[in-house]
């Protein structure tokens, strides 16, 4: 059994794959990444190994959990329920530290207790979050439609790579 021994990346090739992940631009992510010598070259030689590819992939699946749950946040800022910061306001007596504990106060951006008594409660604007969601929803369907392209890119890179190396 024959056992290939993959190369560790050098920290130039994990920020070419962390700008490559970032825009999909090849060319922009080897010279950002300090690949100044034929930057289109280079990034194809980069996008033909298996451990930049899979560098790659596991850059863009972080981001993209991360995205979600950043939209998550967004939708219960949105739509969430704002009954257990009404319960706090009108409770007549202090509640406990265990029944505090279960408050979902998401929604909820301040709580004061001013010098006359009562609570005051500020929540988070609902209009603001419904336009962040949007502007997230507008980017992520704007890059699904960028994907394809952008694979179209890889496998032409890919394959100049393969040519190339046919060559010598």
């Amino acid at each position: 059994m024959c056992l290939i021994k993959e190369k560790k990346l050098t920290g130039k090739e994990k920020l070419f794959c962390f700008f490559y992940a970032q825009s999909r631009d090849a060319r922009g992510a080897a010279a950002k990444a300090g690949f100044s010598v034929c930057p289109e070259r280079t990034a194809a030689k980069l996008l033909a190994r298996r451990e930049v590819r899979e560098e790659i992939n596991s850059i863009a699946a972080e981001r993209e959990t991360f995205n979600d749950e950043v939209r998550a946040g967004y939708r219960r800022l949105a739509f969430g329920p704002v009954t257990d910061a009404l319960r706090l306001l009108f409770a007549e007596e202090p509640l406990s530290e265990e029944c505090m504990e279960q408050l979902d106060l998401m929604n909820v951006s301040d709580l004061k207790r001013p010098k006359g008594g009562g609570l005051e409660i500020k929540f988070f604007d609902r209009i603001k979050a419904l336009e962040h969601l949007s502007e997230l929803n507008q980017a992520k369907t704007a890059q699904e439609g960028a994907v394809p392209f952008y694979k179209a890119l890889e496998r032409g890179a890919r394959a100049l790579t393969a040519a190339g190396e046919e060559d010598k």
